[in-house]
């Protein structure tokens, strides 16, 4: 029996079906920050970088989310709220947009702020795309996704700077 389940672990490990979620046991993240201009996105402890990736943002990165569909990534400090074990896009992470300005804002135009903005993967389908290919959420590869989502709990501040 111990034979039978060795070779099945091997079978499945050479598949690639090893899991998606990892574990994580370093010092916690307490904040999330992303600067657009640079690309890049930090995972601090206090004042400390954990981990640093390049992302990918919205089709119109310049400038804060206004509006649904206009393509850009919101600015300002929001939280990790939520996450996604079965996303489209590998895995993802919830940010708390839009904030009660954001929706005021949004409401005098007459318009929809949007919603459903995410740190994700990129799945295969959207392997063309460039670097700024969402709808305004923040991108990175699968693998650094796994990470992240194994390394920031729910209730983590993300600022997100121009």
């Amino acid at each position: 029996m111990f034979r039978i389940l060795a070779i099945l672990a091997a079978v499945l490990a050479l598949s690639g079906c090893a899991s998606k979620f990892k574990t994580y046991n370093g010092p916690e993240v307490t904040h999330v920050l992303v600067n657009k201009g640079e690309r890049r996105m930090y995972l601090l402890h206090h004042d400390q970088a954990l981990k640093a990736y390049n992302i990918g943002l919205g089709f119109a990165p310049v400038g804060h989310k206004q509006f649904e569909g206009d393509g850009r990534t919101p600015e300002g400090t929001y939280i990790i709220d939520r996450r996604n074990p079965n996303s489209e896009f590998h895995l993802s992470l919830g940010i708390n947009y839009p904030g009660d300005g954001d929706r005021e804002f949004a409401q005098e135009a007459g318009k929809s702020p949007g919603g459903d903005i995410f740190i994700h993967g990129r799945p295969w389908k959207y392997r063309k795309g460039g670097r700024d290919w969402t709808a305004g959420c923040i991108a990175v590869s699968n693998k650094e996704i796994e990470d992240i989502y194994a390394m920031v709990r729910d209730g983590t501040p993300i600022t997100i700077r121009p």
